[in-house]
């Protein structure tokens, strides 16, 4: 049964990023996976609430695309993708919670960059979702594009690559700002949603779910054209536990080299009688990957049959069927023009 847990932070919560190297190695050394396995659940933290990426319902039970990542890692190492207690984390909780020990492994928006990669003691697993920033705005304020928002005043969330992005997009074009910085999710898209603000920007992956969701009236509000950064996302753990790591990284390529191959959710059981050594080694029928990894030699076959290859996934919180409908775009294969490449598994 998958448990929920909404992390309580308050004494770490106001922690500068850059904390002291010494204190992220301690955390980072040791055997992250036979904790996780002596425990019994995997710790891993996520958006309070994201449409499409994380989000618990009104009975606590967690769904959402960065929610099956966490999912698969369980797969992989318990043969069980219910082995995970979430702990969601607002933009100020998410560093502090994985130097600390808190979680296990970040699933939570994180934007890959280099001052992160080594002030902040973490390693990123490969990127699972492309994005930008973005800017949502109302129809009826007859904004058009960004450089209509000179002297606008825009909402968004503290501590997030998003802030300094638009720094940064402003001063570049010459024009001028009010941000309104909120720390809560749910404040910060309600000061939107009242007026308070004349845009709210965040990843623009993110803003079709708050027009959709948290907005009286849907279609009064549209996407500025354009993406205006890269943010690549991506899981991130510790520095310290190589073992953990690897585990972590090879958890997404195999969702991807999955797909590839096509080995689906559907019929991901047929697919083990199949004679492509690619596949038979994917999916555990021949070698030892899992155990490489310290893992049942199973355990692709766990993440596909359980939660899916990358585009079951994605496919399941983004798909023309959903409310949080997205196109692909990067976020396809290397085969297909986009940006996933699954290294090899031999």
């Amino acid at each position: 049964m998958i448990k929920t847990k909404v992390a309580g932070l308050s004494a770490v919560a106001g922690l500068m990023l850059g904390v002291a190297v010494g204190s992220v190695a301690q955390a980072g050394a040791g055997d992250t996976l036979a904790a996780v396995k002596a425990r019994g659940e995997l710790l891993c933290g996520v958006h309070p609430a994201r449409h499409g990426f994380a989000a618990p319902d009104s009975q606590g039970k967690w769904s959402g695309f960065e929610v099956d990542f966490c999912r698969a890692i369980a797969a992989a190492v318990f043969g069980d993708a219910s082995k995970v207690r979430f702990v969601a984390l607002s933009s100020q909780q998410r560093f502090p919670a994985i130097q600390s020990g808190e979680v296990d492994v970040l699933a939570r928006n994180v934007t890959a960059t280099l001052s992160r990669d080594t002030a902040l003691g973490l390693n990123f697993a490969p990127p699972i979702f492309y994005t930008g920033t973005g800017f949502l705005v109302r129809k009826a304020d007859g904004i058009a594009k960004v450089s209509d928002l000179d002297g606008a005043v825009i909402c968004m969330a503290p501590g997030s690559t998003t802030e300094r992005n638009v720094a940064q997009i402003f001063a570049a074009a010459g024009m001028t700002y009010t941000p309104v910085v909120i720390e809560n999710n749910k404040q910060l898209v309600d000061a939107y949603v009242t007026g308070r603000c004349d845009a709210l920007t965040k990843d623009k992956a993110a803003l079709p779910g708050v027009a959709a969701f948290d907005t009286e009236n849907p279609a009064d509000h549209m996407l500025l054209p354009g993406i205006y950064s890269k943010e690549p996302l991506a899981m991130a753990v510790r520095q310290g536990d190589d073992p953990w790591y690897d585990l972590v990284k090879w958890v997404t390529y195999a969702t991807f080299n999955a797909e590839e191959l096509g080995v689906t959710q559907a019929n991901v059981d047929e697919m083990k009688a199949s004679a492509d050594p690619d596949i038979q080694a994917l999916l555990g029928v021949i070698g030892d990957n899992g155990t490489k990894l310290g893992v049942d030699n199973a355990w692709v076959y766990n993440i596909v049959k359980q939660v899916g290859n990358y585009e079951d996934i994605y496919m399941r919180h983004f798909g023309p069927e959903t409310p949080v409908a997205l196109d692909r775009d990067q976020n396809t294969l290397w085969s297909e023009g986009g940006l996933l490449y699954g290294f090899p598994m031999q």
